[in-house]
This record gives C-alpha cells, sequence and structure tokens, in this order.
C-alpha cells in the first residue's frame, strides 16, 4: 500500500475504508475503471489505487460542493463505486499524489470556486461528535488477546499519536500486555506491546493538555513503541499508574535528577543525557511540535581541520541562538523595549515543525509536502548546506534555530538525497541534491562522528549545563530568561496562555493551531543552576554505553599508577562489593543505644559512645572492655578521637563537650559551649566544630592535637553559624573547607566556612535530618530523614539531584558517591545503588534501629551501633 497517514491533513483522523473502483467518464459513453480503496477520513475523501503508476487522490471535504447518489453532468465528476452503490462527488479541486509512485509536489486541478466554508470551531465539533459516536458503538475486540488466560484490567477510548496525525481506537491492559485497537484496522488491527518488555513510560503533555502516554521498550532509542493520546486525564493517569505498579519490580524509575547524578559521575554521555532530558520534557519524535531539540556545539565551519582542544571552535552555549550576534541583539532588544505587553524578544522559535521538517526533507519529504499544502519550499531556502544554515541562524532576523539529535546520530540519509527528489533548483543554476558538509567533513559519515566527537568533548561537558539552563532550566523563563535574552513568545511555554479562558470555539481552535505550528519550549525540568559536569582526570565512559567518548585528553599508561591512585582502586573494589558483607562478631557493652564510634589509627581500640551516658574503650584484640567512664548523668551523643589518638572528644546532651585522655585515663577539660544539648561534632586542622539543638553550629579553635597535658584550654569561638531550629546532623568536607548540617524541620544547610556562610538551604525533608555528609570528592551532599528518603544535594548549585524512598527512616550511613550503605530503623543494612535508583541489598543486622556506623579508610572493615545495645563488626567478603 502506497497510502500513509502522512497525507492526511495536521490533527485529521481516518475513519474508515472500503474497496472501490474510481470512475473516470472521458466523455460520452468512454468510461475508466480504476481499482482500489476508498478511505474516509474527517477532512477528506482519499482514492489509493491498486496500481502504483496512478496516482492517489485527495479531495478536501471543505471543497466538496455537492456528494450524492446521483450522475452529474460535466468533467468535474468522479465516481466511486463502493459496495453500497455509487457515489458521485462534485467538487472545486482534486489533490493527485505519488503519481507514478514518485514523491513531488502535489498536482492541484482546480475546477469551480470553492462554497463557503463552516466555521473552523463548528467544524472542529462536528469531527469531535462524529469520532466519539464512532467509538462509543464499538469497543476493543478480545478475540485479539495472545491468551485466552490474560485477564483485562482497563479499556479506554484514545488515539495512537504519529508525527502530523492520531489515529483514534480502543485501549486495553491487561495482566501481560498492553494493546491499542485502531478505529479503521490501520496501520495493522491491533498493535501489542508485552508489558515486560517495557523500559520506560512517561507522561506527556500533548496539545497543551496534560493527556499524553508514551511506551519505550529500550533504554536509549530515540523513538518509542507508541505514544498514546487520551482523551481524559483520568484515563491516561489509571494506565500509567497500572503500568507502573507492574514495573515497580522490573525498572526503576527515573527522574531528571536521578539521571543529572548518573550524567555528572560520567555513567551517561552528553548525547544519552540530552536524549533522556528531551524525553522527561515531553519532546517525542511523534509530535514535530515537540521534537526533541539539540543545541549547535561547533562554530567553526569554515576551517579544513576541526580543533577540538581550541575554545574557538565552539558555539557559547551560555547564550541562546539568538543572543550570539551582538549587533541583532541590540537590534532585537531595542525592539522588545519598545513593545508593549506581552514582550517577547524573538518572533520564532528554536524549534517548531516547520524547523524539524526543514532538517528532515530528504528523508520525510512526505511529511514537508503535508505541512506546506503539497508544495517544498524554495529550493535557496531549503536545508542546502551546514556552514549556510550556521550563518542563518547566526546573522538571520528571524532564524534562531537549534539543531535536532539526528546531528548527533549515526544515520546520515538526512544529510544525502538518495530519493533523488526533485527539490529545485537555487538561484545559481545547481539544483538542491545532498547537504554541503564543511571543509573539515570528508564524507556524511565523517561529519557525524566529528559532530558527535565535540558533543562528548571536555569543553562541552564543561560547558553543558549552562545550555541546559537555557532550554529546560531556570533560564527559561521568568527574569532568567530575560538576563540570559531568552525570552520567547507566551505561546510557546506551558502554561504561557489558558485555552479555556477562551469562549469562541473557533479563537480557541485558531490559538491551538498557532501554538502547534509556532513550536512550543519543553518543560521546565529544573528551577535552579543546573550542575556542572565532573570530569575526573582519568574516567571514561562505559563501552556499553551509546556515543561514548574520554573524558581524559591523555589517558594514564600502564605502570603510572601512583600510591593513591591504588587506594581508589581498592575503594573501588570494596564498594562493589559492599552487599556482600558478613558479620564477624558482635559485643553488648552498654545499657541504653549506642550514640558514636571511633576507632583508632591502628584499628586496636575502639570507643562509643551511649544514651546510657558512658564513654567505653574496647580491645578488638582481646576482644575485652577495657575501660567505661561517666562525665555526667545524661547521654552522650557522639565521640571522635583527636589526631595522635591520646585524646577521646564526647558530645553531650547537658549542653557540654568532655575531652578524655587515654593517657592520664581522666577527664582533662570540659567545653560549655552550647545552650542546649550537643546532638554532634566534627574535628579538622585543630578546630572543632559542634552542633546542638540551640540551632547553632559554633567553631572553636584553642584544642591542641594533643591534649598530653594536665592543665585546662583556653577554647576561642571562631564563628556560630545560626539556624531557625535544632541540629541534629553535621559533616564536613575532606579539605575541611565546607560543612553540611541537618535540621529538625527536614532543612539540609551547606555552609563555606572560609566565610562562615550558608550557600544553600535546602528543605528537602519532611522530618528531622537524621544524617547528613559530603561525597569523598566533596562535590555532594548526602541527606538521610526520618521520612525515610535519602536525598543527593549538588554543593555547587544548591539543587536536589536525586531523591530516593524507603519505607522506614535511614538513621545513619556511610557513602562512595554511587553506593550508599545506610542503617535503618528496623536494624537492617541497606546497600543503595544511587546511579541506577535503587535498594540493591539488605542485610539483617541489629534487633533495632542502627543509630551509627563507622568504615575504616580501606573501605573494608565496618562496625555499627545500635538501639539493642549491641556494637556489631562486619567483614567484606571478595
Amino acid at each position: 500500500m502506497r497510502f500513509s497517514l502522512l497525507l492526511l491533513n495536521l490533527e485529521e483522523y481516518y475513519f474508515e475504508q472500503h474497496t472501490a473502483n474510481h470512475i473516470q467518464n472521458k466523455g460520452g459513453h468512454s468510461e475508466r475503471k480504476i481499482r482500489g480503496s476508498l478511505k474516509i477520513c474527517s477532512k477528506s475523501v482519499i482514492f489509493e489505487p491498486d496500481a502504483i503508476s496512478q496516482p492517489i487522490i485527495k479531495i478536501p471535504l471543505r471543497d466538496c460542493i455537492k456528494i450524492g447518489k446521483h450522475e452529474a453532468n460535466g468533467s468535474n465528476r468522479h465516481c466511486t463505486k463502493a459496495k453500497s452503490g455509487a457515489i458521485s462527488l462534485l467538487f472545486s479541486q482534486v489533490y493527485f499524489i505519488k503519481e507514478h509512485n514518485i514523491v513531488a509536489p502535489y498536482k492541484i486541478e482546480r475546477l469551480h470556486r470553492a462554497s463557503c466554508l463552516d466555521k473552523l470551531g463548528d467544524q472542529t465539533a462536528m469531527i469531535t461528535a462524529i469520532l466519539q459516536s464512532r467509538l462509543a458503538r464499538t469497543s476493543f475486540d478480545k478475540n485479539r488477546f495472545q491468551s485466552v488466560s490474560e485477564k483485562p484490567h482497563m479499556e479506554c477510548k484514545a488515539e495512537m499519536v504519529t508525527p502530523l496525525v492520531t489515529n483514534p481506537g480502543h485501549v486495553c491492559i491487561t495482566d501481560t500486555n498492553l494493546y491499542f485497537q485502531p478505529l479503521n484496522g490501520y496501520p495493522k488491527p491491533v498493535v501489542q506491546i508485552t508489558l515486560q518488555d517495557v523500559r520506560r513510560i512517561y507522561k506527556r503533555r500533548h496539545g497543551l493538555m496534560p493527556v499524553g502516554l508514551e511506551v519505550f521498550c529500550t533504554e536509549d532509542d530515540l523513538c518509542s513503541d507508541i505514544y498514546l493520546k487520551f482523551y481524559e486525564p483520568q484515563d491516561r493517569d489509571d494506565l500509567y499508574f497500572y503500568i507502573a505498579t507492574y514495573l515497580e519490580h522490573h525498572v526503576a524509575e527515573r527522574t531528571a535528577e536521578s539521571y543529572t547524578l548518573q550524567w555528572q559521575r560520567g555513567l551517561l554521555s552528553n548525547h544519552q543525557y540530552l536524549l533522556h532530558l528531551n524525553n522527561l520534557a515531553d519532546r517525542s519524535c511523534n509530535d514535530l511540535s515537540q521534537y526533541p531539540v539539540f543545541p549547535w556545539i561547533i562554530s567553526d565551519y569554515c576551517s579544513a581541520e576541526l580543533d577540538l582542544s581550541n575554545p574557538g571552535t565552539f558555539r557559547d552555549l551560555s547564550r541562546p541562538v539568538g543572543a550570539l550576534n551582538k549587533e541583532r541583539l541590540e537590534r532585537l532588544l531595542s525592539r522588545y523595549q519598545e513593545m508593549p505587553e506581552p514582550k517577547f524578544m524573538y518572533g520564532s522559535h528554536y524549534s517548531s515543525p516547520g524547523y524539524v521538517l526543514f532538517y528532515l526533507v530528504r528523508i520525510a519529504p512526505e511529511y514537508m509536502l503535508c505541512l506546506q499544502n503539497g508544495r517544498f519550499d524554495n529550493a535557496d531556502r531549503m536545508f542546502n548546506s551546514i556552514a549556510e544554515t550556521w550563518r542563518n541562524c547566526l546573522d538571520g532576523a528571524t532564524d534562531f534555530k537549534e539543531l535536532i539529535p539526528e546531528f548527533y546520530g549515526d544515520d546520515v540519509s538526512f544529510l544525502v538525497n538518495s530519493l533523488k527528489l526533485d527539490l529545485g533548483k537555487r538561484q545559481g543554476g545547481q539544483m538542491v541534491e545532498d547537504v554541503e558538509l564543511p571543509p573539515w567533513a570528508r564524507s556524511p559519515e565523517d561529519f557525524l562522528q566529528k559532530s558527535r566527537d565535540a558533543l562528548e568533548s571536555t569543553y562541552v561537558s564543561e560547558h553543558l549545563h549552562e545550555w541546559i539552563d537555557l532550554i529546560f532550566g531556570y533560564k527559561q523563563k521568568g527574569s532568567g530568561a530575560v538576563e540570559a535574552h531568552n525570552v520567547f513568545h507566551p505561546l510557546t511555554y506551558e502554561g504561557g496562555v489558558d485555552l479555556n479562558s477562551i469562549e469562541d470555539p473557533d479563537e480557541k481552535v485558531a490559538m491551538l493551531t498557532q501554538i502547534l505550528e509556532f513550536g512550543q519550549t519543553p518543560k521546565q525540568l529544573f528551577v535552579t543552576p543546573h550542575p556542572r559536569r565532573i570530569t575526573p582526570k582519568f574516567r571514561s565512559f562505559p563501552q556499553t554505553c551509546g556515543h561514548t567518548a574520554p573524558l581524559a585528553d591523555s589517558p594514564v599508561s600502564p605502570g603510572e599508577e601512583s600510591f593513591e591512585d591504588l587506594t581508589e582502586e581498592s575503594k573501588t573494589l570494596a564498594w562493589n562489593n559492599i552487599s556482600k558483607l558478613q558479620l564477624h562478631e558482635q559485643h553488648k557493652l552498654h545499657k541504653e543505644a549506642v550514640t558514636g564510634i571511633a576507632v583508632s589509627r591502628n584499628g586496636s581500640s575502639v570507643f562509643t559512645t551511649s544514651q546510657d551516658s558512658t564513654l567505653k574503650m574496647f580491645s578488638k584484640e582481646s576482644k575485652m572492655l577495657q575501660r567505661s567512664v561517666s562525665f555526667s548523668k545524661m547521654a552522650l551523643s557522639s565521640c571522635l578521637l583527636l589526631p595522635g589518638d591520646a585524646t577521646v572528644v564526647s558530645s553531650s546532651w547537658d549542653n557540654n563537650i568532655y575531652f578524655y585522655s587515654i593517657a592520664f585515663g581522666r577527664r582533662q577539660d570540659t567545653l560549655m559551649g552550647h545552650d542546649d544539648a550537643v546532638s554532634k561534632i566534627c574535628w579538622h586542622d585543630s578546630r572543632l566544630y559542634s552542633g546542638s539543638w540551640d540551632s547553632t553550629v559554633k567553631v572553636w579553635s584553642g584544642v591542641p592535637a594533643e591534649m598530653t597535658c594536665p592543665k585546662r584550654h583556653q577554647f576561642d569561638l571562631l564563628a556560630e553559624l545560626e539556624h531557625d531550629v535544632g541540629v541534629d546532623a553535621l559533616s564536613l568536607n575532606a579539605a575541611g573547607t565546607m560543612l553540611v548540617s541537618g535540621t529538625r524541620e527536614g532543612t539540609v544547610h551547606i555552609w563555606d566556612l572560609s566565610v562562615a556562610t550558608a550557600l544553600h538551604r535546602i528543605p528537602c525533608h519532611s522530618g528531622t535530618v537524621c544524617e547528613a555528609a559530603f561525597s569523598p570528592d566533596g562535590r555532594h551532599v548526602l541527606s538521610s530523614g526520618a521520612d525515610g528518603c535519602l536525598n543527593v544535594t549538588d554543593v555547587q548549585t544548591g539543587m536536589l539531584i536525586s531523591s530516593m524512598t524507603s519505607d522506614e527512616p535511614q538513621r545513619c550511613f556511610v557513602w562512595d558517591g554511587n553506593s550508599v550503605l545506610s542503617g535503618s530503623q528496623s536494624g537492617e543494612l541497606l546497600v543503595w545503588d544511587l546511579l541506577a535508583g535503587k535498594i540493591s541489598e539488605r542485610i539483617q543486622g541489629h534487633a533495632g534501629a542502627v543509630t551509627c556506623i563507622w568504615m575504616n579508610e580501606q573501605c573494608s572493615s565496618i562496625i555499627t551501633g545500635g538501639e539493642d545495645r549491641q556494637m556489631m563488626f562486619w567483614k567484606l567478603q571478595y
């Protein structure tokens, strides 16, 4: 069949088809019968002949003057004889499409002036009524189930969305399959998707309404397996919930933040990350008004060689295309300042159906002909040259378009006129053929390869977050957009126009059509600055990831590894095997819950604090309790060893901090530092940091590393970090330059200690922050809360980039930036894979909540303390 739904108008419905003969009256009694099929659509009647040499005939219903079962005089009669008899159409014009099976501009035969057209709103209402009536008279045919044992769970009306066309029908979901049965049986009687094959599902905004759902059966493909549009948002949400519930134990649901964490840490390439962001922002290859958008990366299209080590080779990713040319921007700003509300800087968008088909005309000519009323664009305005297109985007008064994913893919067909289309002749006399490539590209394949290399280059990895801010982030709209010169017409933004407030149906349809054709801004994914990518010296992407490239310009050669590199390798190995923890021994030392653990550098002595108000010293070698010290009648909340292993520092609920000399075996000093219980203490570079329920964190000096002499010391208060409520969590980064604190109301504070100022205050938990700690590289903060959440925050931007939930609070944890070992309220140890977004292992531990956890520097030995008064020693089994 040569018939394609692409021949239909925008948003046209294909109702049914009949076997028919097209009877041509050549005058007198001479008739010619052409066998084919008659397709009844909402806005046209289409006859597709069986013989491919004959053209497809399309008759717009708006141009029909008369239709009936009678003979009409004159040559402008087309009679189609179907099972129901002969139907005569008297029309004003006919489209002849794909004559001799060649894709070319439509031939139009005009015969009479068109009759008066109905109002657009009335026409849309009538089509909707007809469609709903047809759908109401039919239902999903359950004989189409793959198995007689399948149990249907839900059935509803919906439409399958493809570029330019939606196909109405019925959706049915069972315990094993998702089905769509088109009303017209096209392109096949039933589309079936096995739920076990589904990898990703996305809710979609279609026509500015929350009624779309897209299903992917692969992880990385650009195009989905089915895109459904529902008539009721509730139907969409119910189907999404059912599929998500089914997938709950098979596939982890992904958020923009979880992908951000993977991208930052090198698990996703730039290409993969942009695809995921487009998907999450409602961009789909099935919707030309919301086609995936990719950035122009390269600005050099003249040189013979492409130098990816030269920053001048690249486009400024911090600015939208419209702001790259300073002179043009000044003209646009001048117009913007004089413009009445609503103000906008750019009269066209960076992504629209017209721009998408501009790039894809060589592989999707029928789309272009459909969109442009049966004609190709003027030959000089076609996609003729990469360099020419870039220049026009820089200098053109109305051209601000970005690129599409195909520029960074593997398929060169959009650059090559392999269909031998007649796309016209340019003013210089040359025919429009293949796209002219820049001098540095030796072939279309070479062009795409170098484009991919540029996308994955160090420069782009370091600056891609700036472009993400413009397209998907906080500079997309609002004051951030104005500052970045990124202001588009309100029609392009979600919520920019309230269609429900428009009462006139004609105006509403016209407005919706304008929105769909003008281009839509992606759904906003980030409201704070997007974090930069982490580009460590030696990291490269796994070979299993799509388009990958090493982040390091000069990889380390064998034999050059430093001691630090080997230590990092041993840590990585330990964390890769963290789920293989085995309990080595356990001891009950306290009468109440264990609250803190500190271990000497040689690992021989373990110090613990408890709510029973005692500090205890335990020998790992003799497995004997060596000392038990009580400082007050109130609970001790935490402990640490000062460098040199001569002094133990303990914090207490009695507002004090106690210094215990191991050598002298006695309390050596007391710091009465707070007005309420001291909850946590940290130490770095001769400074003590104390967090308290009095809503402060205090920084102290005057504490020597080794308190070996019996005299008392003078403590100096260097800084006081104010909070709104009590502080329960406290931690320093490895360099001792930043501090994170967590409060009882669920807020995480990140402090710059050099100026004693809060960089970020992030309300990321709905209850008390139980624990907070920096990643080893200091770029992220992980926090756990009484709400059961584990949240990862980017230190640079304060953006919450990952959130995982358990069914109980995680009281304490250790982590390496990618994986987490946490102690839960129930006593289990949980292993979390942050990059995969799932709990990978549950290890039975304490009989009550795990309250504290310690890990050695090599990450091979772990000690946990719990409410059951037990101290458990764990070993890794490789």
